[in-house]
């Protein structure tokens, strides 16, 4: 059994196929998760399973298959009330069921209600047995909350208005890779670009057209208007010491700045204030970036913990994976997470700890190594196996199996974790006939798990070869422990039958360990505000560093942002909130382990 995790994580993320004519455009989703822990065992619900994974230790998942369980309703939110699990999910213009069961591994879901329709939605049962639902997942419009009766879960009272979006005065909510907000590229705007009058400020039809597919002129000119404005979704509640904290997701999933904002107050229905950190949970760089979209729940000894989508994005806006990520409340009752290293493996204590000082169980051997390949397609890199970004890949030249790529770590090195990242190109099927995906049969989930066979083997010569693992299961972001070490130089990755036939693709071999030599010098930095949003942190050059991680907060004790940069001698931070003072530590760190800079001010 593994001791150690690393995301994003190891689970069997489930085909997609869009419609496109007859064909079908093939992905891997999973996104949106709710944790929870019910009757001793922790709950792992995320969008487009076909079912949902428990654990006893959050660390080894088990898969348990539901395809009947509102499969294609998105964001599904399971949350304990009294003795049962209730679960709901997103359905638009038609009212979403909740559901509820005492025991989801061996009996049925069977619905309570379906009170309304909503979209991203998130019951909370308080102490005192009072049950609350929030929701929303546009932008323009706001997170709703409303109370339920927890004996019917139908509403009491009215709606109310919660959280807005504010991105001129939040970094973090504008949307764009690094908050840069590029209106022009935005595909509804240019749709709609032509129907435009700048003269009346709507969208006009040609004469004698009165909508368009569904939607009116006057909800054209709200999406035309609405372009560049960040997505306001993913409610999420936790209480702590008596306080409610709102969590949110923006400015959406497609951006390394995904990202989950909070507001906190003294009621559940609110009046909420925007926390002082924001957002609290944020990974902009690294191997694979976004921390938005979540949950955050108390294990078992009273540790929090965040769940959130992590994106790739790159065959599909939708396409994403799941991380978990040491979180909690500090002395002043402030909220964060620890994405310090965020997709480095770690372990999880026994018992209490604190989430703040956690850093990364070994570190990354295998950087920007020399690859050898069988083979490599055309437009392809070996490179790009080993360059820590999840949205580059190697590609083999052919589909056959036995196509193969090695990592050279330079020397006999101390192996105690392999992550083998797969990824798809161009999966193109026939859509299926018998597709019961959402209203327009444009969507279908694979039901039937799809096998990856690959070989993990380690040499100290590169002509005896060891075997690791023989995987054959279904398995995308592979996560292999060695808590003993395993001394190797190479490691290589043989490639068998996999999905749909596809060639042999590696977006990331990284190789996880002890490194023998000296840790990098410290960074010598430089911080200054470039505007009320953005900032500029550089450092000089740092012989025998893989990079950097950019520590930001508030306050010196409160450095809970982190932006990490590899190669690099500066990152714009984007995520900043119009007239906070901030405060910057840069880490270096490489193969050997990490070396903290000084706090300076910003």
């Amino acid at each position: 059994m593994k001791q150690t995790y690393c995301n994003p994580l190891d689970l069997a993320y489930r085909y997609q196929h869009m419609k496109e004519g007859s064909q079908g455009c093939g992905f891997r989703e999973g996104a949106d998760p709710t944790l929870v822990h019910f009757k001793g065992r922790y709950y792992l619900f995320v969008s487009m399973s076909a079912g949902f994974w428990h654990s006893e230790d959050m660390i080894n998942w088990t898969f348990h298959a539901a395809p009947d369980l509102l499969i294609y309703d998105y964001a599904p939110d399971v949350r304990q009330v009294g003795d049962y699990l209730y679960f709901c999910a997103s359905r638009r213009d038609e009212n979403c069921p909740i559901l509820c069961t005492a025991d989801p591994l061996t009996e049925e879901f069977t619905e309570v209600s379906a009170p309304f329709d909503f979209w991203d939605p998130d019951i909370f049962c308080d102490d005192d047995g009072r049950v609350y639902l929030y929701w929303g997942c546009t932008n323009t419009s706001p997170i709703y909350g409303i109370e339920l009766d927890p004996g019917t879960m139908t509403p009491i009272g009215e709606k109310q208005e919660l959280i807005f979006g504010h991105e001129e005065k939040l970094g973090y909510e504008r949307p764009g890779d690094n908050g840069v907000v590029d209106i022009e590229h935005s595909v509804v705007y240019q749709q709609l670009k032509p129907l435009f009058n700048p003269l009346t400020q709507k969208i006009e039809f040609p004469a004698g057209m009165e909508q368009m597919g569904n939607y009116s002129a006057e909800a054209m000119t709200r999406m035309f208007l609405s372009a560049g404005k960040p997505y306001i979704e993913g409610a999420f509640m936790t209480k702590y010491q008596g306080r409610y904290y709102l969590q949110y997701a923006c400015p959406g999933t497609q951006y390394n700045t995904y990202a989950d904002g909070v507001y906190v107050g003294d009621h559940p229905l609110g009046p909420f204030t925007l926390q002082t950190v924001n957002p609290f949970s944020s990974k902009p760089g690294g191997f694979i970036t976004g921390a938005g979209h979540g949950s955050t729940i108390a294990d078992q000894y009273g540790n929090y913990w965040h769940a959130s989508t992590m994106r790739i994005s790159v065959n599909h806006d939708f396409e994403r994976r799941v991380g978990v990520f040491p979180a909690g409340f500090d002395k002043d009752g402030v909220l964060f997470c620890n994405q310090n290293f965020a997709d480095y493996p770690f372990k999880i204590p026994k018992g209490k700890f604190d989430a703040a000082a956690l850093e990364p169980e070994w570190m990354l051997l295998s950087y920007k190594k020399p690859v050898t390949v069988s083979s490599t397609a055309l437009g392809s890199s070996a490179e790009n196996a080993v360059d820590e970004n999840i949205r580059t890949w190697w590609s083999a030249a052919s589909a056959n199996e036995g196509e193969w790529l090695c990592v050279d770590l330079g020397k006999p090195s101390d192996i105690r974790a392999i992550q083998v990242n797969l990824a798809d190109e161009n999966v193109m099927v026939e859509f299926p006939a018998d597709s019961y995906g959402d209203a327009r049969k444009t969507r279908h989930i694979e039901l039937e798990p799809q096998i990856s066979h690959y070989i993990v083997e380690v040499s100290n010569d590169s002509n005896s070869w060891c075997t690791l693992e023989q995987v054959a299961r279904e398995c995308v972001n592979g996560y292999y422990e060695y808590p003993d070490g395993v001394t190797a130089r190479y490691v290589r990755v043989t490639g068998g039958a996999l999905p749909y036939g596809q060639s042999l693709r590696i977006s990331g071999l990284r190789v996880f360990g002890n490194g023998n030599g000296e840790k990098p010098a410290p960074a010598k930095a430089s911080a200054v505000r470039l505007d009320d949003l953005d900032a500029r942190v550089s450092w000089e050059p740092i012989s025998g560093a893989q990079g950097c991680n950019v520590l930001y907060g508030i306050a010196p004790d409160k450095l809970y942002h982190s932006w990490q940069v590899y190669d690099g001698n500066e990152v714009i931070l984007s995520t900043l909130i119009k007239g906070q003072k901030y405060f910057v530590r840069v880490d270096s760190f490489n193969e050997n382990g990490i070396t903290h800079g000084t706090v300076i001010e910003l």
